[in-house]
């Protein structure tokens, strides 16, 4: 019973440390934060953003693995998955930035000129699935 436990113990604290180190190397490998903060012209606002990301991670584990619920408004619900969304947005926005998604793509399909058409395709298809799935499927 002990050493079955030590060994859960274990594949957990090991699948912790890959997890968190593949979003460690995500975050700094491909630049992403960097270049949210280029694009968005606010470097002198470096240590928010370090802070931010330490912080979040930090407040997600502990949300993670403790039994802490919260009772908020409707209204601050939506502030905050405001918030979330603008966030994955953006971080989704500055990966395709930095790997160079949406040009390729639009190259190998043959829409090199139509590059904003896709863009807008691609952004209100989303915004459009989300407010499905949140308004019909979760209510």
């Amino acid at each position: 019973m002990i050493l079955t436990n030590l060994i859960q113990v274990f594949i957990g604290f090991a699948s912790g440390l890959i997890v968190g180190t593949g979003f460690v190397a995500f975050l700094t490998v491909l630049g992403i934060i960097p270049r949210l903060i280029q694009l968005s012209k606010t470097e002198q606002f470096m240590r928010t953003y370090v802070s931010g990301v330490i912080i979040g991670a930090f407040f997600g584990i502990f949300l993670s693995f403790s039994g802490v619920s919260f009772n908020i408004s409707t209204i601050a619900i939506i502030i905050w998955g405001a918030f979330h969304g603008v966030f994955i947005g953006m971080l989704a926005a500055a990966l395709t930035e930095v790997l160079n998604v949406f040009p390729l793509l639009a190259k190998r399909v043959g829409l090199e000129y139509h590059l904003l058409w896709l863009l807008m395709a691609l952004v209100f298809g989303k915004v459009f699935g989300s407010l499905f799935q949140w308004i019909i499927f979760v209510k």
